[in-house]
């Protein structure tokens, strides 16, 4: 099981996460979330993956973290963005969408989900916007064995090499959005 795997390989804040109301969380967004997604939230809560990979979560006290917060940024920066710049191929289907599910730090890259009409959550891929620039990525996979591919190594990706390259992190570390940033509200 890939969320087995990630935290045998990564392993989470020994102090669970808060709990996450689902049903308002998909009703916020009005659509629903994967369950890997979930598992991910469930599991790590808000931080970052490596000091690279930022998750977001519902109701995070972070602005930065928060996957409502973001949502809506990012539906209007790519909304401007597409008024005069092409959408990738995979979003001109009619109703398909992208919802951001994680950001690399200090990039302004995001990871999102591709939302196509007719598609369950758990059926959503993965698609990488390098943030400054007009690059995008497509994974035929979720986001969790997404971000497990990340940190082995093995994901086909040519924005993330630099952690095989650079970083070689012979241990993972998941740090809570707290533990970086600080306590919210402090």
């Amino acid at each position: 099981m890939p969320l087995d795997a990630l935290v045998r390989l990564c392993p989470p804040p020994t102090d669970p996460p808060p709990a996450v109301d689902w049903a308002q969380a998909e009703r916020t967004l009005g659509a629903g979330l994967p369950a890997d997604y979930k598992q991910l939230v469930e599991e790590y809560g808000d931080g970052v993956f490596d000091e690279t990979i930022w998750l977001l979560v519902p109701d995070s006290a972070y602005n930065d973290c928060d996957l409502y917060a973001q949502t809506a940024e990012r539906e209007e920066i790519l909304a401007d963005l597409w008024e005069f710049e092409d959408k990738p191929a995979a979003l001109r289907e009619a109703g398909a969408r992208v919802v951001p599910w994680a950001f690399e730090e200090g990039t302004g890259a995001f990871l999102y989900w591709l939302v196509r009409p007719g598609r369950h959550p758990d059926e959503w891929t993965v698609l990488y916007n390098e943030g400054r620039g007009p690059l995008w990525e497509h994974h035929d996979m979720g986001c969790l064995a997404f971000l497990l591919a990340v940190l082995t190594g093995t994901a086909e990706t040519e924005y993330f090499g630099y952690l095989r390259e650079v970083l070689k992190p012979t241990v993972h570390r998941f740090a809570t959005a707290d533990e970086t940033l600080g306590t919210a509200g402090e």
